[in-house]
């Protein structure tokens, strides 16, 4: 597969700029992979497509405040530092992105807060992802995180050009979100309310957790025609005994095991035993999904609808059937679906 293939005419209004009122009342698509069969329902209808002893996989990553804004020592000039990866907890080193990046030299000190209270030093120019700072900060490492959470912001992708809003601190993130180190929500879990989550339940589904934290590769342009040249970014994964249990369990009861989201999709793929079956995992993966493949784990998913030429809609175009997908789209963007962040869902069967 090439990288024109993914790309389509996607108008600009049906990018969804804003959170849906309800977390759970928006239009989904299903789609059958068997049947090639498209059906236009509500969200709120997954719970009847599930049961008991079937199996939804979470990426329960938290997005935290990684955009600063501040100043650069002598010249007060402004500069957006977008906070990537904590490379050493003791010494503050932070991999950083700087905007705009061409003024900012080795040795230069960066402000951020009205007080100042948040001091950067900038130590590398060289890293592939950006630059790397150390926080000259004397206080503990609790301390120290209060304080990126009180300066920072939500990192709400730039295409939204909008400030961000309080609204977005709650609604950039699944209500199911625990370990802090994501630059971007798992978007396909968005849409999950408490409500639903109860029924699910209480309809026998069980739910196995993975931590996938998100990072900005999902973002970054594909420079390259031929897909197999292109390197993804690393991200942390961690898949817990207990998760790899829960999942092979309903594998081998030939259960529904459904992956929400391609981030949670990419995590249980990059730890499979040779007997196809989940191994518990804690490291990296720059794990590149794209057409054709062949998937291990989970044999249904739910997916928001991604931009033309993204790494996310690769991966679905990859467990949906290239073709399906594409018709699937054109359909969404018929009937006027919302994509991207706040944009709907689709369930693939």
């Amino acid at each position: 597969m090439k990288l024109s293939h993914f790309r389509f005419h996607l108008p600009q209004e049906l990018i969804a700029n804003d959170p849906p009122k309800q977390r759970d009342d928006v239009p989904m698509m299903v789609l059958d992979r068997k049947s090639r069969t498209i059906e236009h329902k509500n969200f709120r209808d997954i719970l009847t497509y599930f049961g008991d002893g079937d199996v939804f996989i979470l990426n329960n990553t938290k997005v935290f405040p990684a955009r600063l804004y501040g100043e650069k020592e002598k010249t007060g000039a402004k500069i957006e530092v977008f906070l990537l990866r904590e490379l050493n907890r003791e010494s503050r080193l932070w991999d950083v992105l700087v905007d705009p990046a061409r003024k900012i030299r080795i040795g230069n000190k960066l402000y951020f807060g009205e007080d100042d209270s948040l001091v950067a030093e900038v130590i590398d120019n060289t890293t592939s992802r950006g630059r790397t700072i150390r926080f000259l900060f004397d206080g503990s490492y609790d301390e120290f995180k209060r304080t990126i959470r009180r300066l920072g912001q939500t990192p709400l992708p730039k295409i939204h050009n909008r400030p961000v809003t309080e609204e977005d601190e709650v609604r950039y993130q699944t209500i199911y979100a625990k370990h802090e180190g994501a630059v971007a929500a798992p978007t396909a879990g968005l849409h999950f309310s408490r409500e639903i989550m109860k029924r699910l339940e209480l309809q026998g589904v069980n739910f196995a957790e993975v931590t996938l934290h998100v990072g900005l590769g999902n973002f970054r342009s594909i420079e390259v025609e031929d897909l197999s040249k292109h390197k993804m970014d690393s991200e942390e994964i961690i898949i817990e005994p207990e998760t790899a249990e829960i999942v092979n369990r309903a594998k081998a009861k030939k259960k529904k095991v459904v992956a929400i989201g391609t981030t949670t999709m990419k995590a249980v793929e990059s730890s499979v035993a040779i007997s196809n079956m989940l191994k518990p995992y804690r490291g990296w993966t720059n794990k590149f999904i794209f057409p054709p493949y062949e998937f291990s784990i989970a044999n249904a998913m739910v997916s928001n609808l991604h931009l033309p030429q993204s790494p996310m809609m690769m991966l679905v175009a990859a467990f949906a059937g290239y073709d399906f997908l594409m018709e699937a789209y054109q359909e969404a963007i018929k009937k006027k679906y919302k994509f991207f962040t706040y944009g709907y869902p689709m369930l693939i069967l």
